[in-house]
């Protein structure tokens, strides 16, 4: 496979043209980034002033990438090769003996409108949607990614939230169900635990409501309901798979980024993941872009409230939710938001594995379950139906709970899972270890940031089966040495590496001790 480079347009002179060089496929996963590898001494570097991070035009034939520059000490790549990762190679699709272009690339117009942002300039509809369109063909780095983020950061007014969601909305598919209802819901996050959707699909979708439920992957938590559910039945649904589930069981449990819906937020939660970003206007308008997506009509947000949490007070609680209802009115969507205790986490376990198994323990009426999801999820269920119009508001919290303590639920979760490709029994990680509590005492306080971020250090989400076990609750009285949770990882290395962390974090759990 030849490589060579392009004359420059513009300059006067045709720029050096090599032949005979090979393009290698690394087997590098640098995510959605396109990433091509050359050697520190490659003559195209020397010849054209490339260097680390630089930004390249890869063609091959008719398709073409933006591609970011990492340079190799020598022994790895010969001067005349190029390296690809696979993000990179899969959509450059090489054919034995292409030739594969490399030039400086065209200039990225949509990146003035960044730097205005940078310095507190209001941008327009149009300049978002350049922003999106040139973020989804990616022609944009993380570094450039990066930028737009923080300079949104808590610096997006009303209509620039409307048109960031809106252009999101428009640079993937957009599902239309023919139907003039069609309920979702969502959770604002920040609560370990909190695995309601699939009781709350299974719900819906039982007492005859329509309910196509799109979800993310972890984006800064130990899972996302898609890592969740995944453990449970496949996720990743074409538009065609997940048709065919809702029209048989009214309803599924998929991962949104499997479809194409709003993929510029798929690309923008990467990187915000790496920076540990996720602020109100730019969360409103990924929320409702997939919402709108998905062609849901009617909406419940839940929004845990409390000092750990995503949402720290009621003043934010208030202004989130004025917001993702003005947002929502917009576009003629409907947003109920349930603003919910998020003082401490829901559920026993905390990551994929260890999630799924508290949602089979609810649905299955288990009597060990823990009663706290349950009562979440009940909630959350009761308010979709008076929503969607499936029951009245005095009457919808025990329309639900009919529901589930019959058994009905369960099967029509069983049916969703066996439509979208069969249910499957979550394992357990091989590593476990508790923590104790110090000292006799009652529970006081419990970090909801700090315990996630163990059982992501303990490998969740990741390592599938990883995370922890939540044993006690806020105002549990508990004995010395009792244990507060239980660390679970797929190796030594990740309970190690947690335990080192929750040595270092003692007040993870506050105990107070008896006076």
């Amino acid at each position: 496979m030849s490589l060579s480079i392009s004359p420059q347009k513009n300059t006067g002179f045709a720029r050096p043209r090599l032949e005979a060089n090979q393009l290698r496929r690394l087997g590098i996963d640098t995510g959605y980034e396109y990433v091509v590898y050359l050697d520190v001494d490659s003559p195209i570097c020397r010849s054209e002033g490339f260097g680390p991070h630089s930004r390249l035009s890869l063609r091959v034939g008719e398709r073409e990438i933006l591609a970011t520059l990492n340079l190799v000490q020598a022994g790895w790549l010969t001067i005349h090769e190029a390296g690809l990762s696979e993000s990179a190679w899969h959509s450059l699709h090489p054919s034995p003996g292409e030739k594969v272009v490399i030039a400086h690339p065209p200039n990225v117009d949509s990146m003035a409108h960044v730097r205005a942002k940078v310095f507190g300039k209001e941008l327009d509809a149009g300049a978002f949607e350049a922003i999106m369109r040139d973020i989804v063909a990616h022609r944009y780095s993380r570094i450039d990614m990066a930028a737009f983020i923080t300079a949104s950061s808590n610096h997006l007014t009303p209509d620039e939230v409307i048109a960031l969601t809106r252009a999101m909305v428009q640079t993937g598919r957009q599902l239309n169900w023919d139907r003039p209802l069609v309920v979702d819901k969502h959770c604002i996050g920040g609560l370990a635990g909190n695995r309601t959707t699939p009781i709350v699909v299974a719900i819906a979708a039982e007492l005859g409501l329509t309910m196509p439920k799109t979800s993310s992957r972890a984006i800064t938590s130990p899972a996302g309901t898609a890592d969740t559910m995944a453990m449970l039945a496949p996720v990743e649904l074409n538009e065609a798979q997940l048709r065919r589930v809702v029209e048989s069981c009214g309803g599924c449990i998929a991962w949104g980024g499997a479809m194409n819906l709003a993929p510029a937020d798929d690309l923008l939660i990467h990187v915000e993941r790496a920076l540990d970003i996720d602020s109100a206007g730019q969360m409103v308008a990924s929320v409702l872009s997939k919402k709108i997506a998905a062609g849901s009509t009617h909406v419940v947000i839940d929004m845990p409230v409390g000092p750990t949490a995503k949402v720290r007070d009621q003043a934010e609680a208030q202004a989130l939710t004025e917001l993702l209802t003005h947002v929502g009115a917009a576009f003629g969507l409907h947003v109920h938001v349930l603003i919910s205790d998020g003082t401490q986490p829901v559920g026993r376990g905390i990551g994929p594995a260890l999630e799924a198994h508290d949602v089979l323990a609810v649905l299955r009426n288990d009597p060990h379950a823990p009663a706290d999801l349950r009562a979440r999820a009940l909630n959350v269920a009761a308010a979709v139906l008076e929503l969607g119009g499936a029951a009245s508001a005095d009457r919808a919290l025990a329309v639900a709970t009919d529901c589930l303590l019959s058994g009905r639920a369960w099967q029509r979760f069983q049916s969703i899972c066996n439509a979208q490709g069969g249910l499957r029994m979550p394992g357990r990680a091989a590593y476990q270890q508790s923590v104790p509590a110090p000292h006799p005492g009652q529970i006081t306080c419990i970090d909801n940031r700090r315990l996630s971020r163990a059982a992501k250090l303990a490998g969740a989400p990741a390592s599938p089966l990883a995370g922890l076990t939540l044993d006690v609750h806020l105002g549990d009285t508990v004995c010395a040495g009792q244990a507060l949770f239980t660390l679970h990882a797929q190796s030594p290395g990740e309970l190690a590496y947690a335990m080192e962390y929750v040595s270092r974090h003692p007040s993870i759990i506050g105990v107070e001790a008896f006076s």
